[in-house]
């Protein structure tokens, strides 16, 4: 095909079929450079974590791209799923990380709890994400006025299953009590620091970052503007 006969048309047929291959293509002067995108299931563990934190700004800065969030991916990941990254995030509805990191379908494997604490049964998932699944960047997540933190920092009886949640948070109270600042946030960070190394001491989630197939950080997130710092 001529540059002449290449009429409008088949220029955005062609366009559409690059960027659903992942291929863009840059003019030159006379020469065409094409640049392959690595697509995210492909990614090591310092850009997946950089690919959250891209998307987190862009949430921040409302120039959100709410990618993969069509019926194209829908059908895509119907078929099996590659997250990228994977998030052990607190349960407050405040705080949807495929939101907050501007994600979409199969990007992210998401594991939810009250005060974001790393139990049996979230390792076990996380495990899973990351041995099975390939997820490349574990972050556990926490966030600003948590529930769950100031119900540990009170530490009143609570009724049911309740004050499993906070038996798990309370050595983070002990251990940032001596600290100044803001009580909750203290401990909610500590309590992040706490679940980070709860995660690397799995023998599984160890070995693969031994291996450089994985990283695992922490993340804190400000209820009133929507960005993540990174917590270490």
């Amino acid at each position: 095909m001529t540059t002449n006969n290449l009429s409008r048309r088949n220029l955005l047929k062609y366009s559409a079929g690059a960027i659903a291959t992942g291929v863009v293509t840059v003019g030159v002067g006379s020469n065409l450079v094409i640049a392959q995108e690595t697509p995210k299931d492909e990614l090591n563990p310092d850009k997946a974590l950089q690919e959250l934190i891209d998307g987190n700004d862009r949430f921040v800065f409302t120039k959100r791209k709410n990618p993969h969030q069509n019926l194209t991916r829908l059908h895509e990941v119907a078929k099996g799923q590659k997250p990228f990254a994977s998030i052990l995030g607190c349960a407050d509805s405040r705080v949807p990380s495929e939101i907050i990191f501007d994600q979409g379908l199969g990007d992210l494997f998401v594991c939810r709890i009250a005060g974001n604490i790393a139990t049996a049964e979230e390792i076990g998932s996380l495990e899973f994400g990351s041995l099975i699944l390939g997820s490349k960047i574990i972050m556990v997540v926490g966030h600003k006025r948590c529930g769950a933190v100031q119900a540990a920092i009170k530490g009143s009886p609570v009724p049911g299953q309740i004050g499993s949640l906070i038996e798990a948070i309370r050595p983070s109270v002990e251990s940032s009590k001596e600290q100044s600042g803001d009580k909750t946030e203290n401990v909610c960070k500590a309590n992040i620091l706490a679940q980070v190394a709860k995660l690397k001491s799995s023998t599984v989630l160890s070995e693969l970052i031994k291996a450089e197939k994985l990283k695992i950080v922490g993340g804190y997130y400000d209820l009133d503007n929507g960005k993540i710092s990174l917590v270490s």
